[in-house]
């Protein structure tokens, strides 16, 4: 066997699995709009984490699959992951130095620009876009990413995810 293995895909996808369940919860309306984005939470670390692992493929195919637990145009939280996941790929290694309220401001601006990108779609199917549809979400996203952090790399390093 080769010395250098790759562990853990059991424990990426078990955390898809979960940000896909934590997605599905249902709120009450007045909730709705505070719901984060915990599958791109997970695409964003594992991004950062394991670039080579988890990239622009595996962002798409989560984001496909949060087009159909939605009931959403197919392909418009795809493409949006798979621009957040390579904006992560492309700025890991800085992203990966900064302290965790730093990390949570980056992380404001790039689902900031996962939300427009999304709006930007329902705006030319003819959908009204609603200002607080995107500030909302990126906001307690960027609130809750440090626990989702600290979690994710707990996990990462306990079961030696390389």
């Amino acid at each position: 066997m080769n010395s250098y293995q790759r562990r853990g895909g059991s424990i990426i996808i078990l955390s898809f699995i979960i940000a896909f369940m934590l997605l599905m919860i249902p709120l009450p309306n007045w909730a709705q709009l505070l719901r984060p984005e915990w599958v791109a939470m997970v695409v964003i670390y594992w991004s950062m984490a394991l670039p080579n692992r988890v990239g622009i493929g595996a962002s798409w195919f989560a984001g496909l699959i949060v087009d159909v637990i939605r009931d959403s145009l197919l392909g418009q939280h795809a493409l949006a992951l798979a621009i957040v996941s390579f904006l992560t790929i492309r700025l890991h290694q800085r992203i990966r130095v900064y302290p965790p309220g730093q990390q949570a401001i980056t992380i404001f601006l790039v689902m900031i620009i996962n939300f427009l990108i999304i709006l930007w779609i329902r705006g030319i199917m003819g959908q009204a876009p609603d200002v607080w549809q995107v500030l909302l979400p990126a906001l307690t996203t960027a609130i809750l990413w440090p626990g989702v952090f600290m979690v994710m790399r707990f996990l990462r390093r306990q079961f030696h995810v390389t």
